[in-house]
């Protein structure tokens, strides 16, 4: 199906199972705070859920296949292998074998869902991609994993009515984040009633009941018992399973053979490149999840643009075109969301020293908490932080997580990317009454150094910068 991991088992879907879950959420726990009431119970009726999200999955593969008809791309389906670096072979769904030639080859096979060794984890479970096929809600689910899948799909399971339970490896989810954003959904998490198995350095087997339930039985001794759903999080590797003849892990079916063109891989099978997505064949290139750089869509996107004005434009200026994989704002659609762009704070230090990164930070209830009668304690938190570097206070970092922080993060990211100080940021005004004006007016008023890193000040009442006219 066109459109690849995020339209069909990946972003897309999941986001329309986010905004139920959200849904949910506020059903449950929002709206009598607001004086709503309903008489009788509000139910989920899951199968129409998934009716109406694969339908509009589907809408979206006739959209991209209208897209390449327009543009003048011809779609071949079917398995492709490499016959020499100008050369692949496609076979058909009814064994027809078709060699296509080309001056210039691109591999973008992407990556997919990785089940790890175990008694009956392959035989009992189902990954990211099965979590789509589910036919009904299941009411108890084990979901196995410390990454952004594995916590958003543990927060809509839970929001929608399942007993989650989330398997973590160490102590807490979401590591590589900066630890503030993790400690806080951490703590989201568990007041919100997911169950949070800690510390268990994975899962050993997993057995069946006799029957539809699973028990699940942790490295750490401890055991989950009927689940009616595991559901294995733990990580993807890249789509290179079929395409080379070495990969130790691979069965030796149906491959792409990259050893008859030559394309190097790393010892993790991510197929090697430069920064302007060359393989060591001269007329190979590769791109996204299957380079193991920065897995995220849009980032395979842009990297995808940046190559075809390289190698197509007849602008000049585009013929060092290449993209950058520093400063990527990113989402994690968890419960609540969370927003990142840039180094977190101890990466920060790491590579720049600790005396010169100066740290900022808020918590705090957003305003749409405000009126629940509950104690402060006990109202959802949104949490940020500003990373600083060096004596201009350049922003490096921005973290937060709370309601919105999913939609603010975008314009901040732009900030950033022109290379935004935290006078810059101070500079703005702020939006009235939102989550996101914290992050204009966070520390003491005045305080930082009067430095701009636009290219047309800001600062101290200076005009806004004029358009450039012909």
């Amino acid at each position: 199906r066109l459109g690849g991991t995020c339209v069909n088992v990946g972003c897309v879907p999941k986001k329309v199972m986010w905004s139920a879950a959200h849904i949910a959420h506020t059903v449950k726990h929002d709206m009598e705070h607001y004086g709503f009431s309903t008489e009788g119970e509000v139910k989920l009726d899951f199968q129409k859920l998934k009716q109406a999200r694969d339908k509009y999955v589907k809408r979206l593969n006739g959209i991209y296949a209208s897209g390449f008809e327009k543009a003048g791309v011809q779609c071949v389906f079917g398995e492709a292998t490499f016959v020499d670096e100008h050369t692949v072979q496609v076979t058909d769904k009814d064994g027809q074998v078709t060699n296509y030639r080309g001056d210039k080859l691109l591999i973008a096979t992407g990556g997919r869902p990785h089940f790890p060794p175990g008694e009956g984890i392959e035989e009992y479970c189902i990954s990211s991609d099965g979590f789509f096929d589910l036919e009904e809600l299941p009411k108890v689910a084990v979901v196995v994993g410390a990454g952004y899948i594995a916590v958003e799909l543990a927060g809509v399971l839970n929001s929608l009515g399942s007993e989650t339970h989330l398997v973590v490896r160490k102590g807490r989810a979401l590591r590589e984040f900066d630890p503030m954003i993790s400690e806080a959904l951490d703590n989201e998490m568990v007041k919100a009633g997911i169950f949070i198995h800690r510390n268990t350095n994975g899962v050993a087997k997993v057995t069946s009941d006799g029957g539809d339930k699973k028990n699940v039985t942790l490295h750490s001794g401890d055991v989950i018992y009927n689940a009616d759903v595991v559901l294995m999080a733990a990580g993807r590797v890249p789509n290179t399973e079929d395409l080379c003849t070495d990969c130790e892990w691979a069965p030796n079916t149906e491959k792409l053979h990259l050893e008859k063109c030559g394309v190097k891989i790393t010892p993790r099978k991510y197929v090697v490149v430069d920064e302007y997505q060359n393989t060591n064949v001269e007329n190979i290139y590769a791109l996204g999840d299957v380079c193991g750089v920065v897995e995220l869509t849009p980032m395979a996107i842009a990297a995808g643009r940046r190559l075809a004005d390289r190698l197509f434009s007849s602008n000049p200026i585009q013929a060092t075109a290449k993209v950058s994989y520093e400063c990527v704002p990113t989402v994690v659609f968890s419960h609540p969301t969370i927003g990142t762009c840039g180094l977190t704070e101890p990466k920060a230090i790491e590579k720049y020293g600790k005396d010169n990164v100066k740290v900022y930070t808020s918590r705090f209830s957003d305003s749409h908490y405000g009126i629940f009668d509950v104690k402060p304690e006990d109202k959802p938190k949104t949490v940020m932080k500003l990373v600083c570097v060096g004596p201009d206070e350049k922003v490096v970092g921005i973290h937060v997580m709370g309601m919105g922080s999913d939609e603010m993060m975008q314009g901040f990211g732009v900030a950033m990317k022109m290379g935004a100080t935290k006078a810059d940021l101070d500079s703005c005004v702020a939006i009235h009454p939102t989550a996101s004006e914290e992050l204009v007016t966070m520390g003491t008023w005045g305080m930082s150094p009067q430095e701009s890193g636009a290219k047309v000040s800001p600062l101290n009442g200076a005009p806004a910068a004029e358009p450039r006219l012909n």
